[in-house]
């Protein structure tokens, strides 16, 4: 066994070995895999290994495809079978929510060119023509769909990876992982040890216990899975062909052949945790008791769509491990408080995702950065607050139980609820305020005006859709109060603070004391890994307000760039909190509060000043998310109550009152203001956003090469800002939410990013991304809401005060 290496892969699994493979095929042939048993063991060996394209997220659609069509090439190259069947798939829609997921999955799959589609009942009984479609809505085709042989992929990779120069040890196990002062790692094994620059937990069911070799925890709760295999069923033995795989998700199993018979598998609402307190070592090839009464309802409904699975006896049964995030998304990522150290964790759909997975990660090692935006597997997506235990098994139990529904539009599930809460929480739930997660926090997103409302879910228009209306209209015509805790808020100060700050960001910190400026974070890439509001404070101090979801993302850049000494770059996150207090007549309501001027002249917009109201310390900010006249105020959490029960308090008298996170995205939609992971993301450059000018090029920053080759070229798509035709969406009931295909003249040009109702304007709004040179202001296109073209219009400006003459006043 080799001495150093330039990574290890730590996990002989499905997902080790991909990214062992692609690391080889992007160049890094001095890389070990080290195995604590044989390849597969753990949850790889038993996975019904089924394999479908698409996805809710077009990214993991993307990666999913890309998964697919790699197997059969992965045999030609390596010479070893992948067991690959793909005899199609058959989604089935019972009910019409379902019906408008898969008609809009079916849209994105032609802007993406990818083969799904709608098909008849008849067409589908002559496809598998031994399930009943009684009670079907909706049919769609994936003629690609099928499964793998768990262990035949895990070995082409294997194979894939020894050809171009990886090494492997099987029985090798993991026995410490030692950061050096430099930062790289040793990796000890009973074999010896190996000196490495990356370390890469792929660990699967023992991915905590590697974390924690290296002081890591991990957010991940393992569970039992079973499915069975019949019989030889007569009808299927008497077949020349194979049958596609049934999606009845609303059924709540899946379904397939299996040899002359079928395999049915299924996520009970009886789940039941398994290794809850460590993964035991001596595991490996192992399986639990049979135990099927407990998927037996679900079991029911497989045989009803399936009438000759009744007849079948059962052949084998497999309950097996599977390992969850709370979120049931990969755990993907360097961890931001280590330097060189990789997971991959929590991988459910594994041979739907492996090649797609494996290349992200041999892209991210290669290169620093992915071709596509992954924060939705991102490890930075949790913070280390998620390792709460509890929180983890609520969570996973709730993904479990409801690993097939449909996960709606601004849906906000409640397990594991609440975490994390500031003071003002108890407040506002008395206000009637419906909550939403927000990296932990508790943040309201509409005030229902009665305590305990609760969301309702769907495709189309909801409860909250007229509540939040009326805030928009509060705030528009009087004033709103809308609290913004949870952005992400930072310090930077000492003597080179402005120094440190102009080489991390791309625009040019404010001079003057009191002064702000909007700025690009740029990404290895040169895309938009963030964007920020910076104010100097004093000589050698600034405040810093960014995204609150990637406040621990963020931490990759900036500690990428070394403090001079002397100089402090500290959150405040959780210490501070803050309020915006928008509209025409917020500027009266906050003089009520407070000695200082507010005046224009004295308070022009994109200053700040320190001030009090009603007694309590603030940094208040002249800017407002909203595009209309306010003022972002932060205090110390200590604070927050007693200046929210003045705010409330002095708004009555001017008719003014709280307003919610979905009122907040109404108002910046209305103004054409784009949000990072929506709008900005690493994927899009600069001059695609509107950035340009906001990137100093005659200064030095984090990433300006690449930001400065990105924009040297034309652009590839630009953001525009959509306004759907009126009765388009009231046939419809629905608004666009994000994710929609954009059609021109019947040709796929780009995708929704942000979509709602503009009250104020009374629009229905999208912002999104077309092709460069597809279409242009004033052009009309079609934006597939609920999967069904709807005409629109690209506008020539924001349709609210398109002149920020609101914004300045």
């Amino acid at each position: 066994m080799k001495t150093h290496a330039q990574a290890v892969v730590i996990g002989g699994g499905v997902i080790g070995c991909s990214i062992l493979y692609h690391l080889t095929k992007l160049g890094w042939t001095d890389v070990v895999l080290l195995e604590r048993n044989e390849l597969t063991s753990g949850s790889t060996w038993h996975a019904a290994a089924n394999i479908h394209g698409l996805h809710d997220s077009a990214n993991i659609s993307r990666l999913q495809h890309y998964t697919m069509n790699l197997y059969n090439s992965l045999e030609e190259e390596t010479g070893q079978s992948c067991g690959v069947f793909q005899p199609g798939s058959l989604y089935l829609a019972q009910t019409e929510a379902r019906e408008h997921q898969l008609k809009l999955q079916a849209a994105k799959a032609k802007l993406y060119n990818m083969n799904f589609s709608e098909i008849t009942r008849d067409r589908a009984e002559e496809l598998h023509p031994l399930v009943n479609f009684d009670g079907i809505r909706c049919i769609m085709w994936e003629p690609d769909g099928g499964n793998v042989d768990p262990s035949g992929v895990t070995n082409a990779y294997a194979v894939g990876a020894r050809q171009r120069g990886a090494e492997i040890h099987r029985f090798t196990p993991v026995t410490g992982t030692k950061q050096k002062p430099d930062g790289t790692w040793t990796v000890e094994t009973p074999k010896g040890n190996i000196e490495t620059e990356w370390v890469i937990n792929a660990a699967g069911l023992w991915g905590r216990e590697v974390a924690a070799l290296a002081g890591i925890e991990l957010p991940l709760q393992p569970t039992e899975h079973q499915y069975f295999v019949t019989e030889t069923i007569a009808e299927i033995d008497a077949m020349d062909r194979r049958l596609p795989s049934v999606a009845d998700r609303d059924g709540e199993y899946y379904l397939r052949q299996e040899g002359k018979g079928l395999l049915i598998g299924a996520y009970e609402q009886d789940m039941k945790f398994w290794a809850e307190n460590g993964t035991p070592l001596d595991f490996a090839h192992d399986l639990f008791a049979d135990d099927l009464d407990r998927i037996m309802e679900n079991v029911m409904r497989a045989m009803d769509r399936v009438p000759v699975a009744a007849e079948a006896g059962v052949k084998r049964v497999i309950n097996g491990p599977m390992i969850w995030s709370p979120d049931s998304n990969v755990i993907l990522g360097p961890v931001p408080e280590l330097k060189n150290y990789f997971v991959c964790g929590g991988i459910i759909p594994g041979f739907s995702q492996s090649a797609g997975m494996g290349l992200m990660v041999a892209q991210w090692l290669t290169t620093g950065e992915m071709e596509y935006d992954m924060f939705p597997w991102d490890i930075a997506r949790f913070g280390l607050w998620a390792n709460n235990k509890d929180f983890v098994k609520a969570k996973v139990q709730d993904q479990y139980a409801h690993r097939f529904a449909i996960h709606y539009p601004n849906e906000e599930r409640a397990a594991g609820r609440p975490l994390r809460t500031r003071p003002v929480y108890e407040m506002q739930k008395e206000m009637g305020a419906v909550f939403g997660l927000n990296y932990g926090w508790e943040h309201p997103q509409w005030f229902a005006g009665e305590a305990g409302a609760k969301d309702t879910n769907g495709f189309t228009r909801q409860n909250w859709w007229g509540p939040v209306g009326e805030e928009c209209k509060m705030l528009r015509e009087r004033a709103g109060i809308i609290d913004i805790s949870n952005f992400a808020k930072y310090r930077c100060k000492g003597p080179g603070a402005s120094d440190w700050l102009n080489s991390v960001f791309a625009n040019r910190m404010p001079k003057g004391i009191g002064r702000s400026c909007l700025t690009p974070l740029i990404g290895v890439r040169g895309g938009i890994a963030g964007d920020a509001t910076v104010t100097r404070v004093a000589e050698d101090e600034f405040w810093i307000v960014s995204s609150g979801m990637a406040e621990r993302y963020h931490k990759r850049f900036f500690d990428a760039v070394p403090l001079p000494e002397g100089t402090t770059f500290e959150s405040h996150t959780e210490a501070m909190c803050g309020f915006n207090v928008a509209g025409p007549k917020s500027r009266e309501l906050l003089q009520r509060l407070t000695n200082a001027s507010l005046a224009t002249e004295d308070f022009p917009f994109m200053r700040s000043q320190q001030i009090e109201l009603a007694g309590v310390k603030c940094l208040a900010l002249r800017v407002s998310f909203t595009g209309d006249l306010g003022w972002e105020l932060h205090c110390a959490t200590e604070d927050q109550l007693r200046l929210y029960e003045a705010l409330i308090e002095a708004g009555k008298d001017f008719g003014a009152g709280p307003v919610g996170g979905r009122a907040l995205m109404s108002m910046r939609v209305e103004k054409g203001y784009g949000s990072w992971s929506r709008e900005y993301s690493p994927e899009y450059f600069p001059h695609e956003v509107g950035f340009d000018m906001l990137c100093k090029m005659d200064k030095e920053f984090l990433n300006k090469a690449a930001a400065q080759e990105a924009m040297s070229k034309p652009t590839r798509e630009n953001l525009v800002l959509i306004h759907i035709d009126e009765d388009a969406v009231n046939a419809s009931n629905a608004d666009a939410t994000g994710g929609e295909p954009i059609f021109k003249n019947g040709k796929g040009i780009g995708r929704v990013t942000s979509g709602t109702y503009g009250y104020t304007v009374g629009m229905s709004l999208a912002l999104g991304y077309v092709r460069t040179g597809t279409a242009a202001p004033g052009d009309e296109v079609e934006v597939m809401v609920l999967g069904q073209p709807h005409k629109a219009r690209i506008l020539h400006e924001p349709p609210f005060d398109p002149k920020g003459e609101k914004l300045r006043a």
